[in-house]
């Protein structure tokens, strides 16, 4: 396994990041804690989950990876072995908190209780905003940024806000260090500004969504995550799965991920299934698992912190973290940027 340093501090983390999403959804307790296991045996020391999981989010999930993960360090006594991501939920969710919420000092507080409670644990690493009171241009949700008519001087008076209740936290051992999830060029810059000029907790990270299908942290976020050592946790590195191939040709195998996404799934274009095609054709004719190709991309690229796969069944899981030892040649990099130049935008 290879280790990275975690933003501008001395934390090292494991270059393959643990997802937890499914757990509690698509996975029992007793596959999780296998997961688990198998990871740690790897040498992965990082995990990521989120108050809001397992996903696709409803009010019979809600809590329920936390809690999966809770019982494990219960169970084994390994807290000390993991470096543990967990994340703030942003507003919408209508059986969060009674709905009626934002990211704020009142919820982060509420939130970040419940969190340690589910976790079992005086301390999450690593706290993270999961995506932005404003919106977000993940998810699907649009394609560029819109006037909204959020008056920017109360935007950036909740920034601070939320950088000294997260400071309070730090100060109080609750949290160690803080990072964004699906914010934008300007929010991560602001946030870092406000940090730097009153003191407060820096953000170490920035969770986006990342994969050859959905490269938009490039450029403008890449140069951030590089020079300002914000570097990127990529989640979604396989598109949900469909850089594995097993959606190709319209198919939609029973258990998988996209039986839950059917009312709302916006890789599911001939766009993005014409791109896969092409990426598995690069996969056959250099002799290599697609499916190890997409990650190892995904974890080489110089602004990448940490890779977070995830898996439904521990044969998945292992391939995925075997991708670590895959060392893409000039000509499979230069075969990625080809179809890149060829299929831009993909959904």
């Amino acid at each position: 396994m290879e280790y990275r340093k975690l933003g501008n501090t001395d934390v090292s983390v494991s270059a393959i990041c643990l997802g937890t999403m499914t757990w509690g959804r698509q996975n029992t307790e007793e596959e999780g804690h296998a997961q688990m296991d198998m990871a740690l045996d790897f040498g992965v020391n990082f995990f990521d989950t989120a108050e809001m999981y397992a996903v696709p989010p409803s009010p019979e999930t809600y809590g329920k990876t936390e809690t999966i993960i809770g019982n494990w360090f219960a169970k084994h006594k390994k807290r000390d072995k993991v470096f543990l991501a967990s994340k703030v939920a942003g507003a919408g969710l209508r059986w969060i908190r009674g709905g009626n919420y934002q990211i704020d000092r009142k919820n982060i507080l509420e939130a970040l209780d419940e969190s340690l409670k589910r976790l079992q644990t005086d301390c999450i690493d690593l706290y993270q905003l999961h995506w932005p009171n404003r919106g977000s241009y993940h998810f699907g949700q649009y394609w560029s940024y819109k006037p909204d008519g959020t008056n920017t001087t109360e935007v950036l008076e909740n920034f601070e806000e939320v950088l000294a209740t997260l400071q309070e936290c730090v100060q109080s051992g609750k949290i160690r260090y803080v990072g964004l999830s699906n914010e934008t060029s300007w929010g991560t810059m602001k946030y870092l500004e406000l940090a730097e000029k009153k003191g407060y907790p820096r953000m170490v990270s920035i969770q986006n969504e990342y994969s050859l299908l959905y490269r938009t942290h490039e450029p403008d976020l890449a140069e951030i995550s590089v020079r300002e050592k914000v570097g990127l946790l990529a989640w979604s590195p396989l598109a949900t799965g469909l850089l594995s191939g097993k959606y190709a040709k319209g198919k939609v195998p029973e258990g998988t991920r996209w039986t839950m996404l059917r009312k709302h799934n916006q890789r599911d274009v001939p766009r993005a299934h014409a791109a896969v095609d092409a990426y598995l054709k690069l996969a056959k004719e250099n002799n290599i698992d697609p499916t190890q190709m997409a990650l190892a991309f995904v974890t080489t690229r110089p602004f990448v912190t940490s890779n977070i796969i995830g898996a439904t069944n521990l044969t998945q899981l292992k391939s995925n973290l075997e991708s670590i030892e895959i060392k893409l040649t000039p000509q499979v990099l230069k075969g990625i940027e080809e179809i890149r130049k060829e299929f831009p935008v993909l959904y």
